[in-house]
């Protein structure tokens, strides 16, 4: 990358500097990711995973009427829009592999620290506790869904990963020190990024959003045309997945649209004043319906270098 910042190339250099010593060991890797992030879109467009940090041990279910999901939790909960993101990073792996012509299994082997860096997680003890934690919860939850992948159905509940495991070595003074981390993709997933191919650029800013603002965001890239999106506020909140009351919702929607901060899309609330108000469950005043409007942003032109 010769054009690059003198940052980004030491960023990247380091990060192969990393991923050589584990080669080094004997062990191939499918990191470092060159490229974009990028995710397979049913997992933008519909609610696959709980909005929180906490554990969540309720289970998801979402039908439209046509799309049908059931999400069950294990001992350690359903996985979070947080643990998306090691599905989002190897989904970027496949996806740069079939880019370049590669072969790809549904075997994955790569190093935390690429991870790390790709979602500007820190480098901390505390971070690869979480990523032990998370990839219990991806392999832990049972997903079933009517939604075909490769040209497939499945009847039965799947994980996202079928296989997860974290290799360590040992120092000279007997402390574990990670190598890798090696999982299974999930048939379901494999298929639809194999023969679909129906996969989205993710934007650079999208891990430094909070859970609401990151489905809005997929919704918004999975979703809207030319044209944009105008949606039912009920409607979106089951599409984002948000298991707080609508009058919650509507709340959180109006701070974000204020803040006017999701990457390449505008988001309103647009008030029918002249519709009937909904029933309040409270005592308070009955809730004017409106609708939630998406468009996408316009870019800036870019600008020419004249030359003399």
């Amino acid at each position: 990358m010769p054009n690059a910042p003198a940052r980004t190339r030491s960023i990247h250099a380091k990060r192969r500097r990393n991923d050589a010593a584990v080669q080094g060991s004997l062990m191939l890797l499918d990191s470092p990711l060159h490229g974009e992030v990028r995710g397979e879109r049913s997992l933008a467009a519909f609610p696959f995973f709980a909005l929180s940090k906490n554990k969540w041990m309720k289970p998801l279910t979402y039908d439209n009427g046509q799309v049908m999901i059931e999400v069950r939790p294990s001992s350690n909960g359903v996985a979070t829009i947080y643990d998306k993101e090691i599905v989002l990073y190897i989904a970027s792996l496949m996806a740069a592999k079939l880019d370049a012509g590669e072969t790809v299994e549904q075997d994955f082997t790569f190093t935390a620290h690429d991870l790390f860096s790709v979602t500007g997680s820190n480098h901390s003890a505390r971070s690869y506790s979480r990523l032990s934690e998370a990839l219990e919860r991806l392999q832990g939850t049972q997903i079933k869904t009517n939604i075909e992948a490769g040209g497939e159905g499945e009847e039965g509940f799947f994980s996202w990963l079928s296989e997860a495991r974290l290799h360590y070595a040992r120092n000279r003074k007997g402390d574990r020190r990670l190598k890798a981390v090696k999982v299974r993709l999930c048939d379901w997933l494999f298929r639809a990024i194999l023969l679909d191919r129906k996969v989205l650029d993710y934007a650079n800013t999208y891990f430094q959003l909070g859970p609401i603002e990151r489905r809005i965001y997929e919704v918004a890239r999975s979703t809207c045309d030319e044209g944009g999106l105008d949606i039912d506020l009920a409607t979106f909140r089951l599409q984002i997945g948000y298991q707080n009351p609508l009058a919650n919702f509507r709340y959180a929607l109006k701070q974000i649209a204020e803040d006017d901060a999701i990457p390449d899309y505008h988001l309103k609330l647009v008030e029918l004043v002249d519709a009937e108000p909904r029933p309040s469950r409270g005592r308070g005043r009955r809730a004017t319906p409106c609708r939630v409007v998406i468009t996408r942003r316009c870019r800036k032109p870019e600008r020419r270098i004249l030359s003399a």
